[in-house]
């Protein structure tokens, strides 16, 4: 038999980046805990729609835990109350009858809020894009294939990799720094063999770019790798700085 709760919501809304913005709370009556938590905020604009008012802009695309888009702060922590999911994995079942919810926007200089529930994360963009390209001569296809390389640095490399760029880490940390998803995309890269032509370049320019968006300074305090909905792990901020230091000593 299919449950239903009702609850409250405290959302924020912000009708742009220079505008002032504020909490406006809706209630919400018999939402299914097998729904997600998306779901749950369509009914919200659904009902809001209906009444002649403007629906709440949040960020979403997947609704499948792969593109990073639906990045909300939800009763002070990033994507939730569940433990390695995005917003769009997390389901009502997580939350209490008459339980009150507050909803935010990631708070971050780096990412600064477009409209209402949404910020603009092209900041990781501009990071990616300092990183530069792979231009190792891997020849064809098959050439590429049979590069060595052994499997504990292929594995970590994909571990690395699994980074989607949500802004997780960055919601988390009390400073707002981007240290854990720089340092995924340098590792994913620094691994492997393709990667180590410019590795030096990268890690310099990506840390760069880096402070000149507004992102603050790792103080390991490990809030990022927790809240991960990727489990990231911190190892790779200790790669990013092996990395970056030795980048300095080539100079």
């Amino acid at each position: 038999m299919e449950n239903s709760i009702n609850i409250k919501l405290k959302v924020w809304r912000q009708a742009g980046p220079k505008a002032k913005g504020r909490f406006e709370t809706y209630e919400l009556s018999n939402i299914s805990t097998d729904s997600s938590f998306l779901e749950m905020l369509d009914i919200l604009n659904e009902q809001l729609i209906n009444k002649g008012e403007e629906p709440v802009a949040f960020d979403h695309d997947c609704r499948e835990g792969i593109c990073g888009m639906c990045s909300l702060y939800i009763n002070g922590r990033p994507h939730g109350p569940d433990d390695d999911v995005t917003t769009c994995q997390l389901h009502m079942r997580k939350f209490k009858d008459g339980q009150t919810i507050t909803i935010e926007p990631w708070r971050s200089a780096g990412f600064p809020v477009i409209k209402d529930l949404i910020v603009d994360r092209t900041a990781f963009d501009q990071i990616i894009a300092a990183g530069g390209y792979v231009s190792v001569n891997t020849g064809g296809i098959p050439d590429a294939n049979a590069i060595p390389i052994p499997k504990p640095d292929a594995d970590e490399a994909m571990d690395a990799a699994s980074c989607i760029g949500c802004g997780a880490c960055v919601a988390a940390c009390k400073n707002g720094s981007a240290m854990l998803f720089v340092s995924a995309k340098v590792s994913q890269m620094a691994l492997l063999p393709q990667g180590r032509v410019e590795g030096a370049r990268r890690a310099k320019n990506m840390v760069a770019k880096m402070d000149e968006l507004g992102f603050g300074n790792c103080t390991n305090t490990g809030a990022c790798e927790v809240e991960c909905p990727k489990g990231i792990s911190l190892a790779n901020i200790a790669r990013l700085n092996r990395e970056f230091l030795k980048a300095k000593a080539q100079d």
